[in-house]
């Protein structure tokens, strides 16, 4: 049997820019993380477990309950991290290697937002988070099925009112599409919600999440800080490592969508003009901004 661990890539708001004062938190939603056969999880997790502590060993001694002590991915992928930490970096390559070299392999998925506020697009972010999840699911099935293998989905703890709200929501997409596609029935039960303070897995999905997040960022916004994420001597381990259902839907564009570890290319399908001349520059920024959301809004 597999496991799949994975956890939210950005959030479901709405996004206008990243200099937004309200709306510019990530320009894609979705989930993130890695897949790894059953008989290698508990040994994972304790090279986790191990590498974590001893690359932040001073947190991790002052911390009230050093054994729940977590760095967030966010934390770790940003800006100056490869400047800054790249001790960081080198271990989280490690970390996707051992996963690769005993079966496992990353996996994404995520849906490009369109921009605008919420009234520009008339947000519904139940709906976003959901259809994100249903296809999500829907490739890790068919990843299990491909491998002749059964799986279990565990995905981080949130509330129990929102559990409660997507738990019925999860199961009835899993057994209704179930009837029509027979890769359904590898995911033996909905998605299962754990502590990430209790999990190294979940913690490592949660750096997975955080890291395909930036690649997202530098593929989607022209001005993007995380041009390092394309850097092989950053960031070697992820080529070759995602599934290949891995995807990044984009919203109505022209060009394709991206796949597996092709959103750490430097090369960039909405951008593909030399760096520093990005076609349309001329354009106010804000001004081709609202531009674009009107065309969409248009569309729809």
């Amino acid at each position: 049997m597999l496991l799949a661990y994975i956890d939210e890539i950005g959030e479901p708001g709405a996004f206008v820019a990243p200099e937004h004062p309200r709306f510019n938190t990530s320009p894609a939603f979705g989930y993130g993380g890695f897949v790894i056969p059953e008989d290698y999880a508990r040994e994972f997790g304790a090279i986790f477990q191990r590498e974590k502590n001893a690359l932040f060993a001073a947190e991790v001694r002052e911390a009230d309950h050093p054994g729940r002590w977590e760095r967030k991915g966010a934390q770790i992928f940003r800006p100056a991290t490869p400047t800054k930490y790249p001790e960081q970096l080198r271990v989280f390559d490690h970390l996707v290697r051992t996963v690769h070299e005993h079966g496992g392999q990353l996996f994404y998925y995520a849906d490009e937002k369109p921009l605008g506020t919420d009234r520009q697009t008339s947000l519904d972010p139940a709906r976003r988070e959901a259809e994100a999840m249903q296809e999500t699911l829907n490739r890790l099935a068919r990843h299990a099925d491909t491998h002749g293998q059964n799986m279990m989905v565990i995905i981080d703890q949130i509330n129990e009112k929102t559990r409660a709200e997507r738990l019925p929501n999860m199961y009835g997409h899993i057994l209704g599409r179930a009837a029509g596609h027979q890769e359904m029935r590898r995911i033996i039960e909905p998605p299962m919600h754990v502590d990430s303070q209790l999990s190294a897995n979940i913690q490592f999905a949660d750096w997975v999440a955080a890291c395909v997040g930036r690649a997202f960022d530098y593929q989607l916004i022209s001005s993007s800080r995380y041009e390092w994420v394309t850097d092989e001597s950053a960031l070697r381990q992820v080529r070759g490592s995602f599934t290949h259902e891995s995807k990044l839907h984009l919203w109505q564009r022209s060009v394709s969508d991206l796949h597996h570890s092709e959103v750490f290319n430097r090369s960039r399908r909405l951008f593909p003009t030399p760096r520093g001349q990005v076609l349309g520059l001329s354009i106010d920024p804000d001004a081709g901004r609202k531009m674009r959301a009107i065309a969409e809004k248009s569309m729809r």
